[in-house]
């Protein structure tokens, strides 16, 4: 299969998610950002060209303008680099400064963003999720749309496809231009498997073979599923429920545990339960953190690993002796870990995936208002989203560029090759219902979840007490 071929199919399911589950943010813009970075008098005099507006947005001063910029690539995200690589490029052309104030992605970050902007502290740019957990901040009005920046930048995310660009539960405008897309699939340990006589899963493997082939894997003295359900069970519990729901369906929060969908919810819950008491996951599953069931994986001692796109680069740089060097590692290491699809159940495919283009850089009304501002605010995020900066990030995931860039496969490595090829056979890709079922709404399920396997709390009470501070604060 030709890489090029690979790319589309890959930009394709990510169309697929976008239009299904996010809408379309279409404002009718067409054209190329050009070149990624550019002075503030060449915006302004092409602006003036395009629009023939006498107003123009005030240039940055001589001496610069200090941008702060949040985002998520930090800590072990395999993009913290690039992150860190292009916006010093951007620095060194235009003058600018970016404070960079980048935290590692998980709920108390998300907390965080969400208390600055109530208390007046937000960035200048951030990027950041674009479902339900910008809702407070878009419904306060601390960010500016899309639309409204093209207003007086009318190339702005034009090399983008506006119908990829996921638009805002709130009012269905786009804020944030998306880098890169994302998936969620099972990564496996070839070694482990080998020796446990366990073949690699195929497209078409079933629930009932995932369990039969745990078992083998757990009497040949390993522990099948790396998770610590007692810290991040999302992937479990957002993949448990896609067994019982469709591509169609997913996104239905149920009215309550009873109906249709809500029993779904019930049945993903207690087949975690069913893994649980089995045996297939770590002796300390309840008390672990993620990192530590990570290790495990990355260290032999641990079968399959469900998780997203951006670990692959995580599993990449655990088998470099450098880990910030691409140039140490070792490839027979990296060779013995694979990726593919999750086990289905009921009518889901298993081909079936979750993912899509989940998050992007927002400017702040903050920014936006401010006038030495603005100008670097939009020129930062037109060159951290530019056709040659997006690439990098993206990799074997997905974008919303208009065009997909011919990619030669010498530039990656094996696990990100195999990535590519399991996204050629996705028949779907399918949001993530849990960005939608926020907040507290989480707790009785997620936080809840070492009471839930253990047989304290049952499935159907659990689920309904998310359902009902759902539905109460909805």
């Amino acid at each position: 299969m030709k890489m090029k071929k690979v790319i589309a199919t890959v930009l394709s399911c990510a169309m697929v998610f976008s239009l299904a589950a996010c809408g379309s943010g279409d404002s009718g813009s067409t054209g190329s950002t050009g070149s990624a970075a550019t002075t503030a008098t060449e915006t302004a005099e092409t602006q003036k060209a395009d629009t023939g507006d006498e107003k123009q947005p005030e240039e940055a001063p001589a001496g610069g303008v200090e941008l702060e910029v949040i985002t998520t690539f930090a800590g072990n995200d395999g993009n913290a680099q690039n992150y860190k690589k292009f916006y010093q490029q951007w620095e060194a052309e235009t003058g600018n400064k970016v404070v960079d104030m980048s935290a590692t992605s998980d709920d108390t970050f998300k907390v965080r963003i969400v208390t600055d902007f109530e208390t007046g502290s937000e960035p200048d740019v951030l990027f950041f999720f674009n479902g339900a957990d910008a809702n407070s901040f878009i419904e306060a009005g601390k960010v500016v749309s899309i639309e409204d920046i093209r207003a007086e930048y009318p190339d702005y995310a034009s090399n983008m496809s506006d119908g990829r660009i996921p638009a805002s539960l709130v009012d269905n405008k786009a804020y944030a231009v998306p880098v890169n897309g994302i998936w969620e699939a099972m990564f496996v340990n070839m070694e482990v498997l080998d020796a446990a006589g366990v073949a690699k899963p195929g497209a078409d493997y079933t629930w009932e073979q995932f369990e039969a082939d745990c078992q083998k894997i757990k009497d040949a003295g390993y522990t099948p599923i790396a998770a610590a359900l007692g810290d991040i069970p999302h992937y479990w519990w957002e993949f448990a429920i896609f067994n019982h729901t469709t591509p169609e369906n997913h996104l239905t929060i149920p009215e309550s545990a009873s109906d249709e969908i809500g029993q779904g919810w019930v049945a993903a819950m207690e087949d975690i339960k069913a893994l649980y008491e089995a045996g297939y996951f770590p002796d300390n599953t309840l008390s672990a953190k993620d990192d530590e069931t990570f290790a495990m994986f990355v260290d032999g001692k641990a079968a399959f690993l469900i998780d997203g796109s951006w670990k692959v680069n995580g599993i990449v740089s655990a088998c470099q002796s450098d880990p910030d060097d691409a140039s140490t590692l070792d490839a027979e290491k990296l060779s013995k870990f694979d990726v593919t699809y999750v086990p289905a159940k009921d009518s889901r495919k298993t081909t079936d995936l979750l993912g899509g283009l989940t998050m992007g850089y927002y400017i702040t009304k903050k920014a936006w208002d401010d006038p030495a501002k603005r100008q670097a605010a939009v020129d930062f995020v037109s060159f951290m989203t530019s056709d040659d900066v997006v690439p990098v990030f993206a990799q074997h995931a997905a974008s919303a560029l208009k065009n997909a860039p011919e990619v030669d496969e010498s530039v990656f490595n094996e696990l990100q090759i195999k990535s590519l090829e399991m996204m050629a056979g996705c028949t779907s890709i399918t949001g993530v219902v849990q960005d939608l079922f926020q907040g507290e709404s989480r707790v009785p399920t997620f936080d809840g979840m070492p009471e839930i396997v253990t047989g304290k709390v049952s499935a159907v009470d659990a689920v309904q007490e998310g359902l009902d501070i759902y539905y109460s604060t909805n």
